[in-house]
């Protein structure tokens, strides 16, 4: 992602960003949507079991069974997460504890969900799944969320940095949007909670996180003595986005702006501020979460396509986002992000090798703006 655009679409400085980004992280912590997920996952490890034990062997599509172990594991990681965080207890988020684990065997599936080499190659899917196999990739994907890995620890080694630098990794539509399939947009209540203050808890890159919560990067400038600014009196300036940082990591850097010497993004040391600190579920008790599954108000995601919109041929740029169906090959269908290149097709012959067709495409069904 382009950092510098998503930080003047979405400004960090604007109250209503501050407001969403706020609300998100909450959101993304709570233990409301990480029992959604672990509710929808079991739904889909029971959709892959049974798959695999009753779908004919005569039928080309085979679900793995080898899958089966890592698909449970993460079912009974969510059940230890959730038995931790009911009680407020949040290292669960910490390296290879019980949520960390989850999210990291999750990529693992999904990555080697459908390994057949007319849709797959070298851990990447190639062209839509066949419709068996796409219904359990719908079903595994109901479980996954855009920043689900918001509390992650951020290991204190290597080059790593803040998963969020700029709020349109939470914010932009376009961050839901993958080569294959869609998430959900949040749907924000109606009045979004002011941001809290900053609190007087700072510190810096590389310090360890001393409370659980949500933290904001800043610069701190000490006043000088013919400043505006009182003698010994601080401000600071935000420099990017919030993030949820929990207890005993250490605190992460950031990445900075692109460094046209170098050729890459510097990455630099910050300030964190806490603005709010997390002691939900300490009590024992579940607050009504209901908001962060708001539906939204009865529209489709989606609009007829645009008459005047032509077919494309693979190779071309795809002129409107939307769903996209081979011309002659209509069991072939792709979902396609505006401005991507239009992709070839994989079609067996008779002798049942794989050759590689270019194809002409077809919008069947055009995504709204701003979805």
């Amino acid at each position: 992602m382009n950092h510098g655009a998503a930080m003047k679409l979405f400004n960090m400085r604007d109250e209503t960003t501050r407001r969403q980004v706020f609300w998100l992280l909450k959101r993304l912590t709570s233990y409301s949507l990480w029992a959604k997920k672990r509710d929808d996952w079991e739904i889909f490890a029971r959709a892959y079991e049974n798959a695999v034990k009753t779908w004919p062997s005569s039928q080309p599509e085979q679900m793995l069974a080898d899958n089966l172990p890592r698909i449970y594991g993460i079912l009974s990681a969510y059940n230890k997460g959730l038995d931790e965080l009911r009680r407020g207890y949040r290292f669960v988020w910490r390296q290879d504890e019980a949520f960390d684990q989850a999210l990291t065997d999750y990529h693992v599936v999904a990555k080697y969900l459908y390994p057949d080499g007319d849709y797959w190659e070298r851990g990447i899917q190639e062209a839509p799944y066949p419709p068996k196999v796409e219904a359990l990739n719908l079903l595994m994907r109901r479980s996954e969320y855009v920043g689900e890995h918001a509390a992650c620890e951020v290991p204190a080694s290597g080059r790593a940095t803040a998963h969020f630098t700029a709020a349109g990794a939470l914010l932009n539509p376009k961050a839901y949007v993958f080569p294959f399939y869609q998430l959900s947009f949040p749907v924000f209540p109606e009045v979004l909670p002011a941001v809290p203050q900053p609190t007087n808890v700072v510190v810096r890159s590389g310090d360890t996180v001393p409370i659980d919560g949500i933290w904001e990067p800043v610069t701190i400038t000490r006043g000088k003595v013919l400043g505006l600014i009182p003698v010994g009196a601080t401000s600071s300036e935000n420099v990017g986005c919030f993030n949820y940082l929990v207890q005993g990591t250490r605190a992460p850097r950031m990445t900075g702006a692109f460094n046209e010497s170098s050729g890459h993004a510097e990455d630099i040391d910050v300030s964190w501020c806490l603005l709010w600190k997390d002691d939900r579920y300490t009590d024992g008790l579940i607050p009504d979460e209901s908001e962060y599954f708001l539906t939204a108000p009865e529209t489709t995601s989606y609009i007829e396509p645009d008459t005047v919109i032509p077919a494309v041929r693979t190779g071309e740029a795809c002129p409107a986002t939307g769903h996209w169906q081979a011309k002659g090959h209509p069991e072939h269908q792709v979902h396609v992000v505006k401005g991507a290149v239009m992709p070839d097709l994989v079609i067996k012959d008779w002798s049942d090798a794989g050759k590689v067709h270019y194809v002409e495409w077809t919008l069947l069904r055009q995504d709204k703006e701003g979805r």
